[in-house]
């Protein structure tokens, strides 16, 4: 069983490394101030992807959003149920709610991401 590390980064993305891959979704404070999710537009799978280019746009009752990569790499799967149900999303944003799956580069870090604790701590900073 591989070990998988959360992360958050502070455009509010939910990231769950297992290995090379990166399970990308947004947090539960993301849905919370997009409201409820009406329509996803998700990226291809085989899509190759730049670190910061937008992966995904996220459209709700309030606004549109869009996830950027956080990584360099090649899409290998998308969340076809929320696709089918956005508002999964809302429901399990960081559980059954994610969004797709990116095989991360060689030597990409995510050091510019922040640890569970860190990204708590920053939510009371807003």
């Amino acid at each position: 069983m591989s070990v998988s590390t959360v992360r958050y980064t502070k455009e509010h993305d939910h990231l769950r490394q297992e290995g090379d891959r990166v399970i990308v979704g947004i947090s539960h404070y993301a849905q919370e101030q997009l409201g409820d999710v009406v329509y996803l537009e998700l990226p291809q799978v085989g899509k190759s992807l730049t670190k910061g280019e937008d992966a995904v746009v996220i459209e709700s009752v309030k606004a549109a959003s869009e996830v950027k990569a956080p990584a360099t790499g090649n899409v290998v799967e998308i969340n076809s149920k929320v696709n089918a149900a956005p508002e999964l999303v809302n429901a399990d944003p960081e559980g059954e709610g994610w969004l797709f799956v990116l095989n991360v580069s060689e030597g990409e870090t995510f050091s510019d991401t922040l640890s569970p604790e860190d990204y708590q701590a920053y939510l009371k900073t807003l």
